[in-house]
């Protein structure tokens, strides 16, 4: 069972650094056999969560099973109508299976409810090619799967990369969440929301159990990483906050720019929140996992988002990027067990490298982006006092690093990003 105790996510009672695999097709688009193999996989790495949709990702790649939660209509111009009065059994069945494969494997189902393209006023109704839901369908629909998948106990996403911008859009997520709640109590809620967005409104802020946020794909807005948890934190905010959606690792940059994000990217980012506040947990993702990419299927319909080809599946798995993030988790449970908290202080002029200690305040953890000295004369840690080590996040390797000047640690050899950790002696 999970629960929330202050900044960390607790299970039976035991500290849990949540670390997810974003699949968000995974119902509509993966074999049996390979969802198997992917579990098995992702559980080796290390990854003890999957964020799924429940319903048909939007943005997905195309599939072969051709099962859908609801009869589906196509129409000669592409789009397609659900119908949302008649579940389609036989994909829960398969669904709650799935789910099952989860738990024997002692992994967390993180199912989105509601995608944005499903409701009314979002960015994303308004480029969706499917029928939208009615809102009088959505108690029956709620009920239903959170009937069915509440003994994997779930964290429930809300909703899908949304936004509010009408009173029509939090009338339905209204009902989407007080519905689940009702029929799943125990559930650990939260709203999954838009890139480089943190406005919840509050009637669902102070209902939920933890902040998700995204820092997203759009190459302008990466500072987002560290800048939502702490504004967030200045607000008083007291409960987890994790970065549920970072760049994605080989996904390419939003609105049709040239580029693709690199496992230093991914690093970057991830880094970067957990040591800003986001310490709860990080979510990785990889282009070709999350829409389920098999060569020479299509792929995108949102023309103003503009991301380029995913890289098949059977490729997608292997890199490296999700190696690095599982490194992550293995540091925080290691060195930070109870949690780290932002220091909020600026380190060589310069924001994007990013630091936190624990409770106690004797153990100091630094970010490098880019391999410098380091400059520690507003922290209480000195040659004098504390002994420093040096984390190669490329080759996983740790060094003893020196010190150039009494409140200066000097430049490793590390030719990548760095973590750097005190310990007062």
């Amino acid at each position: 069972m999970l629960k929330v105790n202050h900044h960390q996510l607790y299970k039976d009672d035991k500290p849990f650094f949540y670390l997810a695999d974003t699949c968000w097709s995974a119902f509509t688009n993966i074999s049996n056999s390979d969802w198997k193999y992917y579990l098995d996989y992702r559980k080796q790495q290390g990854f003890n969560a999957i964020q799924i949709n429940v319903l048909k990702q939007w943005d997905a790649s195309g599939d072969d099973l051709n099962l859908y939660p609801f009869p589906i209509t196509r129409h000669e111009d592409g789009s397609y109508s659900f119908n949302y009065s008649e579940i389609n059994q036989e994909y829960f069945d398969r669904a709650e299976q799935m789910l099952y494969e989860m738990q024997k494997r002692d992994m967390v189902p993180v199912l989105v409810l509601m995608w944005c393209n499903y409701v009314p006023g979002t960015w994303a109704s308004h480029l969706a090619i499917n029928n939208q839901f009615p809102y009088e369908q959505i108690e029956s629909y709620v009920k239903y799967v959170t009937n069915r998948f509440k003994k994997f106990n779930p964290i429930y996403f809300v909703s899908g990369d949304t936004d509010f911008p009408t009173d029509e859009t939090v009338k339905y997520y209204r009902k989407v969440f007080k519905v689940a709640r009702e029929t799943d109590p125990n559930a650990i809620y939260t709203f999954h929301i838009k890139g480089r967005f943190e406005e919840l409104p509050e009637e669902f802020k102070k209902d939920i159990d933890f902040f998700s946020y995204q820092s997203g794909h759009n190459f302008e807005g990466q500072h987002t990483a560290y800048d939502i948890p702490m504004h967030q934190r200045s607000l008083g905010f007291d409960k987890p906050i994790i970065n549920t959606e970072p760049c994605y690792e080989q996904i390419s940059y939003s609105r049709n720019m040239y580029g693709r994000y690199s496992a230093k990217d991914v690093r970057t980012a991830s880094w970067s929140s957990v040591l800003s506040g986001a310490n709860a947990g990080i979510t990785y993702g990889a282009h070709g996992i999350w829409s389920w990419h098999h060569t020479g299927a299509t792929f995108g319909v949102v023309e103003g988002e503009g991301f380029d080809s995913p890289f098949d599946w059977h490729d997608a798995i292997h890199f490296n990027g999700a190696n690095d993030i599982a490194f992550l988790k293995q540091i925080m449970e290691t060195e930070f067990p109870n949690g780290c908290y932002p220091t909020n202080i600026k380190i060589n002029n310069e924001n994007s490298i990013r630091s936190a200690t624990n409770s106690k305040k004797d153990k100091l953890i630094i970010y490098l982006p880019t391999n410098t000295k380091v400059n520690l004369k507003d922290f209480d840690f000195s040659e004098e006092n504390s002994q420093a080590k040096v984390i190669d996040l490329l080759t996983h390797n740790t060094k003893i690093l020196d010190w150039f000047k009494p409140k200066t640690l000097n430049m490793s050899n590390v030719q990548s990003d760095c973590i750097i950790i005190l310990t007062k002696e």
